[in-house]
């Protein structure tokens, strides 16, 4: 499987952090430039002025004068065609009220005396004190600024009412108000700031948790599951490198404690079927012990002969049980890897003329023929375990002999040179054994048919002991078989060569 590629925690921090700085800023300029788009076309809609800049609004005192210069034109044109309306206090308190929008309000003065005053916060003392003079010269420029000792921005205008008499009107803005729609603004980027911090903080955090905290998630799960005993899920990898990294031998790590535990069901049904068979095995000899003592007990053996058959029978009964427990014990020594071996140098064919000589008298006395034919064309010598050795002979036999369904029974045993190996080839003339089976029958526990075996007994284990004595002893075994005809069982040791003293120097 392809390893998929994944970004480093190291690399996921550091783009992290130039993000969260970045982005925030580019995406508040952007905000900031649009809202001062929006806010000078709406200022210039709403109060009539022309050309309004940045400079108009980021400059409260020239906001605020831009503001008022409608009312201030306005009043200006009246002062010229009709100045006895600026006596009139119904118009001047419409003015005045349209002035309050814009921090502002008018103040009209006559001669010496203040004829309409349209702040509550001032007084008339204080204006008449503080507002210039008639005909000022700055009175003539619009818009000039005249900050007092209260910050307000003043604009004047002097004419002469209809009496002649000296008049001035003046619009007074509070220079320290910002103005509704720079407020506005300024409330419009404040939350405009607040969204896109919140937006990036969010967007990182999901980015930050789908790579970090959410593996762990998924870690812990796993945990959890296999704290329960559950090993059926699957941890996917996935999020920053390292704990990509993680997961995937998270996963190794399930993968194997799900075998492990696959392993040990296997072993321990195996292990209850060893005792089954085991059980079942020996129960069948020590029941006929039991019955042929109870009948030389009841003297039922009366005779020498039934007596001499009757022991015959107890005592192969009992070499019997004998081996079942011999193979048994030898399959746990298997089972933990502590096969006792003693290699030495076997002159392989006065070996097999031993052998044979021995399991001649054995077979004889099963009504079992052996022959025996040595194709060695030099004394070959091998290097194995005697003892072991002849258990696997010993267990290749057995089991064929378990098998044999013919009157006439028949073992061969060969002894062939193939290169640089001994080949032993022992052929019987039983059932035979199905093609499906032949490459099974050398696996632990593994019957060809379950209930032949059952009656005639048999723990499973015999040839894939002679499979594991083999290969410790660096050869192999493998099997042919035709139904009905029989079946050969081959294996093969390799051949021990000696290297002369010469040729050894030389390597050196």
């Amino acid at each position: 499987m392809e390893k998929k590629k994944s970004m480093k925690l190291k690399t996921r921090v550091l783009i992290s952090f130039f993000t969260v700085i970045l982005v925030p800023v580019l995406l508040c300029g952007l905000t900031y430039y649009g809202f001062f788009v929006y806010k000078i076309r709406a200022i210039g809609e709403q109060y009539g002025i022309q050309n309004v800049t940045y400079e108009t609004i980021s400059n409260n005192t020239l906001m605020l004068n831009a503001l008022t210069s409608k009312e201030y034109t306005e009043l200006e044109k009246i002062s010229q065609e009709d100045p006895s309306r600026l006596a009139d206090a119904a118009y001047l308190d419409s003015v005045n009220k349209k002035l309050e929008r814009s921090f502002s309000f008018l103040a009209v003065r006559k001669g010496d005396l203040l004829i309409f005053n349209g702040s509550s916060e001032m007084s008339d003392e204080l204006l008449l004190t503080d507002l210039p003079a008639y005909g000022n010269a700055r009175s003539s420029s619009r818009g000039d600024l005249y900050i007092n000792q209260n910050q307000c921005l003043v604009k004047q205008v002097d004419f002469l009412f209809d009496n002649q008499e000296e008049g001035s009107v003046f619009i007074i803005t509070k220079a320290n108000k910002i103005s509704p729609q720079v407020r506005g603004l300024l409330r419009d980027i404040l939350i405009a700031t607040v969204v896109i911090l919140v937006i990036t903080a969010s967007c990182l955090s999901i980015w930050i948790y789908r790579g970090v905290v959410g593996p762990l998630e998924q870690l812990k799960k796993a945990t959890q599951n296999i704290k329960d005993g559950n090993l059926d899920f699957t941890v996917e990898p996935c999020g920053v490198e390292e704990i990509n990294d993680l997961c995937e031998d998270f996963e190794e790590m399930r993968i194997r404690l799900k075998e492990t535990a696959e392993e040990k069901v296997e072993y321990d049904r195996e292990n209850k079927e060893l005792i089954s068979n085991i059980s079942h095995d020996l129960k069948t000899p020590i029941t006929a012990v039991k019955g042929y003592v109870e009948g030389i007990m009841d003297g039922v053996a009366n005779t020498p002969e039934k007596m001499d058959k009757y022991i015959r029978t107890i005592y192969n009964k009992a070499n019997e049980m004998d081996r079942l427990i011999n193979e048994l014990t030898f399959y746990s020594k298997i089972d933990t890897n502590r096969i006792p071996y003693t290699f030495s140098k076997i002159h392989i064919a006065d070996y097999f003329d031993d052998c044979v000589e021995e399991l001649s008298l054995e077979l004889e006395a099963q009504h079992v023929d052996l022959t025996y034919f040595n194709y060695l064309e030099e004394d070959a010598v091998v290097i194995a375990d005697a003892e072991q050795l002849k258990r696997v002979i010993n267990n290749i036999i057995s089991n064929s002999i378990k098998y044999m369904d013919k009157s006439h029974r028949v073992i061969n045993i060969r002894l062939k040179d193939v290169g640089d190996f001994v080949q032993v080839e022992i052929e019987d003339n039983g059932k035979g054994i199905a093609t499906k089976d032949l490459t099974k029958i050398f696996d632990r526990f593994y019957r060809t048919d379950a209930s032949r075996n059952s009656t005639r007994g048999g723990s499973g284990i015999g040839l894939s002991i002679v499979r594991k004595i083999l290969e410790d002893h660096g050869g192999k075994v493998w099997a042919t078989s035709k139904e009905g005809v029989g079946t050969t069982m081959y294996f093969v040791l390799r051949k021990y060569q000696e290297v002369p003293i010469n040729e050894q120097n030389t390597d050196r």
